[in-house]
């Protein structure tokens, strides 16, 4: 199975990020990166692994209102 490859501007729009920092990124090995000759390429799955590997979970109410609680003393 191939993988689906692409480009540092696909990247940068599914990230949401700048050029200049998927470069970035690919230079600190932040991001897989795929070598063809001089062309840096990106696997759509390494894009949406980083994706779930970067969320956060939103707090529960639950949280919010011990939060407040604390607060409130």
């Amino acid at each position: 199975m191939v993988d689906e490859l692409l480009s540092v501007e696909e990247a940068a729009k599914i990230l949401g990020i700048s050029l200049h920092t998927v470069r970035a990124w690919t230079f600190q090995r932040r991001l897989p990166v795929v070598k063809l000759g001089r062309r840096c390429l990106y696997r759509r799955q390494d894009l949406e692994a980083l994706i779930e590997k970067s969320l956060r979970p939103a707090r529960s109410e639950d949280e919010d209102d011990d939060k407040r609680r604390l607060r409130e003393r």
